[in-house]
């Protein structure tokens, strides 16, 4: 999937007008999720996904812990970037970077394991 980098300039925006976005809340989905699958928990995993990106992920007969056990996505790591652009964020850890929704019950993961395509959208293992 590409996932394109969605206006940083909205970030600003809502700097100069005093409303800062939150971006603890996000971060500490992205960490809460490389966490379950660093302690093999596949399934509290899958439960941070958004539901679409959950039902997307497993192939025909396969449930999601299953298809993220054989994805094997790298380490997360200390969050070193975060931008949130209204409901929507972009985490980037040591070892990751991944895309976030804030549903009504908390932020989700729409995309994990995403990596840079030069000029281009990035490029996920896990996606919606």
């Amino acid at each position: 999937m590409k996932i394109p980098l969605v206006a940083p300039a909205l970030g600003v925006a809502l700097a100069l007008t005093g409303c800062a976005p939150d971006t603890a809340a996000p971060a500490r989905a992205a960490e809460r999720f490389h966490a379950e699958l660093a302690a093999s928990r596949d399934d509290a995993a899958c439960a941070l996904l958004a539901p679409k990106t959950a039902d997307k992920l497993p192939d025909p007969g396969q449930t999601c812990a299953e298809a993220l056990r054989e994805l094997k996505l790298g380490p997360g790591g200390a969050v070193t970037d975060v931008r949130v652009w209204g409901d929507n964020a972009q985490v980037r850890l040591a070892g990751d970077t991944l895309f976030l929704h804030r549903f009504g019950d908390g932020w989700r993961v729409r995309a994990a394991g995403c990596e840079p395509v030069r000029d281009l959208p990035y490029e996920c293992e896990v996606e919606d």
